[in-house]
């Protein structure tokens, strides 16, 4: 392949992979925004609600790894396309319901849907930028918090306009043409030679020994349990300090852009100064920043919040970008869908731990162990370090 035409693929992988994950994570994070009207509309009880929350992140968590095989099989542009028209019918379903169940199952199939996204995308972007893939995962990854902003606001937007119905139905036509775009756009790994085989082969006994994926895993873990521990706490520590709604609305927005930039900014750290270094200066980062939040009066601490968004969220970038170094060629999508089997799932169960916790202890002390969880990850950045490719 010409340089010209590897640097072409290189971009229009990055620029699907980031409008797929936009896409995704906005579909995703909707839901937020339709919660209220469906518990008007239907007359649903809080528990009711978070079910549906977690029957769509639940079906998106558990089957990210049959999303990866089928990718192997039929071609990871092929099946991303038809998750996403997967999602977007969801969504159409949900427009055309008339009570919980029918709601339910629209979610399940949206959920369904989306699960193909971030094992494909990442391991696309991954397969087109080879060993400088860190930094573009960073981009990759700043793709799913734009969407994450812009879908949710649109809708917020529709509702204003249209009834919450037709809302949706315009919204899921936008997912049937992103569905065409990415089926046509999105290269699909090329087969990997005999050569290459070989050499994958070789490699993958070695990677194997050095077991660095269970490390890299239980990293992912631990920061993502970091994350939404920490998210679930804030409104109530700000209110300790005195903050209003606004004002407790503000800091979360505050993390929020902190760690969008994150995303992007520590990726492209990670590809320059390298895993170890950049782990330590996150989670770190992060522990330290949680402490000065609970120390600090109000003002102070909302200073400091989107420095510590931009740490709380960086990690994750790093994490992803090494995926690749400790798995075969052609395992990629298996390997992200583990990972992120592994993140989805404890960003579910985190906060429930952690709410336990605030109710025998308090809202402060969840919150240490918030940080302590972040702080132990660095011995195992510091395992992890010895068993990545030099």
């Amino acid at each position: 392949m010409k340089p010209q035409d590897s640097s072409r693929h290189q971009r229009t992988t990055l620029a699907v992979a980031s409008a797929a994950h936009g896409l995704h994570d906005g579909y995703t994070d909707m839901i937020y925004v339709l919660l209220p009207i469906w518990q008007a509309e239907f007359a649903m009880g809080y528990g009711l609600l978070a079910l549906l929350r977690g029957l769509y992140a639940g079906t998106m968590a558990g089957l990210q790894v049959t999303a990866g095989s089928l990718a192997r099989r039929f071609g990871a542009n092929r099946v991303l396309a038809l998750g996403t028209m997967l999602a977007a019918g969801g969504y159409c379903v949900a427009g055309a319901s008339a009570g919980v169940i029918g709601l339910c199952i629209a979610l399940v199939l949206s959920g369904a849907g989306s699960s193909t996204q971030h094992p494909l995308a990442s391991a696309a972007v991954s397969r087109a930028y080879g060993a400088k893939a860190r930094g573009s995962i960073g981009i990759y990854n700043f793709g799913g918090d734009v969407g994450k902003a812009v879908l949710p606001a649109a809708v917020s937007l529709l509702l204003t306009l249209v009834p919450w119905r037709h809302s949706l139905w315009l919204v899921a036509g936008v997912g049937f043409v992103a569905a065409g775009a990415f089926w046509r756009m999105l290269p699909s790994a090329a087969a990997v030679s005999k050569e290459k085989k070989k050499d994958c082969v070789a490699t993958a006994a070695a990677r194997h020994q050095r077991s660095g994926f269970p490390l890299l895993f239980a990293i992912g873990v631990l920061d993502s349990a970091t994350r939404m521990g920490f998210l679930t706490f804030l409104p109530f520590i700000l209110r300790e300090k005195g903050a209003s709604m606004p004002i407790i609305g503000l800091g979360l927005s505050l993390v929020f852009i902190g760690g969008a930039a994150g995303k992007f900014i520590c990726g492209w750290l990670g590809s320059r100064i390298g895993v170890l270094w950049t782990v330590l200066a996150t989670e770190g980062g992060t522990a330290a920043m949680i402490f000065l939040v609970l120390w600090l009066p109000m003002v102070p601490s909302l200073l400091v919040l989107p420095l510590l968004g931009l740490m709380l969220n960086g990690t994750s970038s790093v994490l992803y970008g090494t995926v690749p170094e400790l798995t075969e060629e052609d395992r990629i999508e298996h390997a992200f869908a583990m990972f992120y089997t592994g993140t989805i799932g404890a960003g579910a169960i985190a906060p429930v731990l952690y709410g336990l916790l605030g109710d025998a202890a308090g809202a402060t002390w969840a919150t240490v162990a918030a940080a302590v969880t972040a702080l132990a990850t660095i011995p195992l950045a510091i395992a992890l370090a010895q068993r990545l490719p030099k």
